[in-house]
């Protein structure tokens, strides 16, 4: 290498400083982009942390509300199960939260002796709690969304004829009261509907038809 060629190689003092200004305008700002990402996650690490006491928090009010909402349906099912059934049975359920979501078991209890609701009275008090449910699902789903209309297909399948009319009498007073229209199909005798049904409809089959004939019901609203 010559000594012109070296020579060129070499910054002039004035390029050199014009060099070092320039490095040292980056390092401020990267020193100042540096300074800017470390406050965001100061900011960030904050928000989480409100975020999880914030979860925790709707989580123990949603769960505290829920149970709350169980202890209506207990308490409402159990009367409903008494009123039909005349028997000294209470309906029990249990909310299991996993996950952030709820688990619900559903029991009876007799004399302080737990019983499968599968098992009860032979059916009959599946019979009363399915027709509880349903009405209060149907009570919790937008109206704007939903009809407030239920159809009851045999929901007294398993009920003495005498305990039939009891649980006909709970439904239309709920329908009344929340607003629905229900629809009962049984084939019960069409005398047991009698007292509390507005409209009694009997369906027979005839020649390969079904006949239908309006019934008169006994409160008048026909």
């Amino acid at each position: 290498m010559s000594h012109q060629q070296s020579t060129s190689q070499i910054r002039s003092p004035q390029a050199t400083l014009s060099r070092l200004d320039k490095l040292e305008w980056q390092l401020e700002a990267n020193q100042k982009r540096l300074k800017q990402a470390d406050e965001k996650i100061v900011d960030l690490e904050s928000f989480l942390e409100i975020a999880d006491r914030t979860t925790a928090a709707l989580e123990t009010l949603s769960k505290s509300l829920f149970e709350k909402v169980l202890g209506v349906l207990e308490t409402n099912l159990t009367r409903a199960i008494q009123e039909v059934l005349g028997q000294p049975i209470e309906f029990k359920s249990q909310a299991d939260f996993k996950r952030g979501a709820a688990a619900v078991n559903f029991a009876i209890e007799r004399d302080g002796n737990t019983e499968d609701v599968l098992r009860g009275q032979g059916g009959s008090v599946q019979n009363v709690l399915s027709v509880g449910l349903r009405m209060f699902a149907l009570a919790t789903l937008d109206p704007g969304q939903h009809r407030p209309f239920l159809v009851l297909d045999e929901q007294d399948c398993w009920l003495r004829p005498e305990l039939v009319p009891r649980l006909v009498n709970i439904v239309h007073r709920a329908a009344r009261e929340l607003g629905f229209q229900v629809l009962m199909i049984s084939h019960h005798d069409v005398g047991l509907f009698e007292k509390y049904a507005d409209k009694i409809y009997r369906l027979t089959p005839k020649n390969g038809t079904v006949e239908a004939d309006v019934m008169t019901a006994l409160n008048g609203e026909m």
